[in-house]
């Protein structure tokens, strides 16, 4: 691995966020100054097809990075907010629904986070 692909790797699999590749070049950036934003897309793109790091793909969001330690994810479907979550492993399920094996699974569960249903019963009881 380049010096770039295993300092990308690192910010990503010690972050407990699920940073994009803006938040990525920032960090990178704190060690290397001059590298350019093509370097970290290039970069990210390589470990996510070497399957070193997960992809989080989120309709009308940018992509997310993310460790490929098996684990889920719930989003607030208002906000936007990504939470880790471990959820039942669905594996022996899924291959017998399947009648095979699959390569992997990736579980996106969309649902309201408490601060954007607080808002939400602030709005509905008139209050700002």
């Amino acid at each position: 691995m380049t010096k770039y692909e295993v300092e990308i790797y690192n910010i990503i699999t010690k972050s407990m966020e699920h940073l994009t590749v803006e938040q990525i070049y920032t960090e990178l950036q704190k060690k290397y100054p001059k590298v350019v934003m093509a370097t970290v897309y290039n970069n990210v793109n390589k470990l996510w097809k070497a399957c070193l790091i997960r992809k989080i793909a989120v309709e009308n969001m940018p992509d997310r990075y993310d460790r490929v330690v098996k684990h889920d994810h719930l989003i607030c479907q208002m906000c936007g907010r990504l939470t880790d979550i471990s959820f039942q492993d669905l594996t022996a399920s899924l291959r017998e629904q399947m009648q095979g094996e699959f390569l992997s699974y990736d579980l996106k569960v969309f649902y309201i986070c408490p601060e954007c249903r607080k808002q939400q019963d602030k709005s509905a009881n008139g209050e700002s």
